[in-house]
């Protein structure tokens, strides 16, 4: 029988997040029902609700960075047993037959299904997210979480945390690498903390002073002020990798000049058209790369955690009561959160 649930869903994309009810299916053979015990909130759930990127459907109940425990198990499950601690992140299925799927790059895939505002690929329901007690999921697609890791902490890896490893494992970042992070919020600050963990040698880059401590709290090595031209030209041609987490339309050509022969900068923050237009000569004349990267796939996704778990790696998080969901949105989109909330699940009882 289906299970009731309780959650937080937005009805429109103008109406704040309320109280609502509403059904989890019945387990499948593969599918693990998780009792949500954690969830991050991302930048992406505020555009989701607002429709920022298109119309949506609606009531949405958002959230992609789930931490729970396995109440039930399928038939079929064999990977996850009863108790075990477990987290679901922004896909919950995908076509599991196209090249990226094969290649365990499912968030490629043509046909992902989203955490929430998309539809089952096999019932046609509404797929709802990890704001709420409970949630079911195909085995494939949940993740298992290092004992060692603190639970709530863990949350934003399963988005923030695996898009900044991602490039980082691509461009094999190891001791000896140069890797620069711009911006330092949730996404940077994960990049930073990861990078260093990977043994690189790290810069952050923010666009005037007041960050220095905290990036130097979490492992950075340098700080560099973009706006100053003497700081931009003293770090030129000087990186391997830069992750670019700023999520709005910016110049990124004196941050090309700053990568060193053969180096990336990979965009992870920002959806649309860049301006001004990129010189290009920066790019043929040293052989540089720039790209984009989303997320990751599970495969990778698990490798994540494992590698956060080995090196004991979370995220910095404010814990919340969901009834101050409102106020959480409020307060992210003026960047007031060092770094990242995560809603305590238990304050929905």
């Amino acid at each position: 029988m289906p299970s009731q649930v309780k959650g937080y869903a937005a009805h429109s994309s103008e109406s704040d997040l309320v109280p609502y009810s509403f059904e989890r299916r019945d387990l499948r053979a593969d599918d693990v029902e998780i009792e949500i015990l954690y969830c991050g909130i991302c930048h992406t759930d505020i555009h989701h609700v607002r429709g920022d990127w298109g119309p949506e459907e609606y009531p949405m109940v958002p959230g992609h960075e789930i931490i729970g425990r396995v109440l039930k198990v399928g038939e079929g499950v064999t990977k996850f047993s009863v108790g075990q601690s477990v987290g679901v992140g922004c896909l919950v299925d995908s076509c599991r037959e196209c090249g990226s799927c094969e290649h365990h790059q499912e968030q490629y895939c043509d046909e992902f299904v989203p955490t929430y505002g998309s539809r089952d690929r096999h019932d046609g329901t509404l797929t709802f997210g990890g704001y709420s007690d409970k949630i079911v999921v195909s085995e494939r697609f949940v993740l298992s979480i290092p004992e060692n890791l603190n639970l709530a902490g863990a949350a934003p890896l399963l988005c923030a945390g695996i898009t900044m490893y991602s490039p980082l494992k691509r461009w094999n970042i190891s001791a000896g690498k140069k890797v620069a992070v711009i911006g330092l919020g949730g996404l940077g600050h994960m990049g930073i903390k990861l990078a260093k963990a990977m043994g690189a040698e790290v810069t952050l880059f923010s666009r005037s002073k007041g960050k220095e401590e905290d990036a130097y709290r979490l492992g950075a090595d340098h700080v560099v002020i973009s706006s100053s031209e003497s700081q931009m030209l003293s770090v030129k041609s000087s990186f391997d990798l830069i992750i670019d987490t700023v999520p709005y339309n910016h110049d990124v050509n004196p941050y090309l000049n700053t990568l060193a022969p053969d180096g990336a900068l990979v965009l992870v923050g920002f959806f649309g058209a860049l301006e001004p237009t990129v010189q290009t000569a920066a790019l043929i004349a040293r052989g540089k790369t720039l790209t984009g990267s989303l997320i990751g796939g599970l495969e990778e996704t698990q490798q994540m955690l494992d590698f956060c778990g080995e090196h004991n790696v979370t995220a910095d998080i404010e814990m919340l009561d969901i009834k101050d969901i409102n106020l959480a949105y409020e307060r992210l989109l003026k960047s007031d959160v060092k770094y990242r909330f995560v809603i305590d699940m238990s304050t929905l009882k």
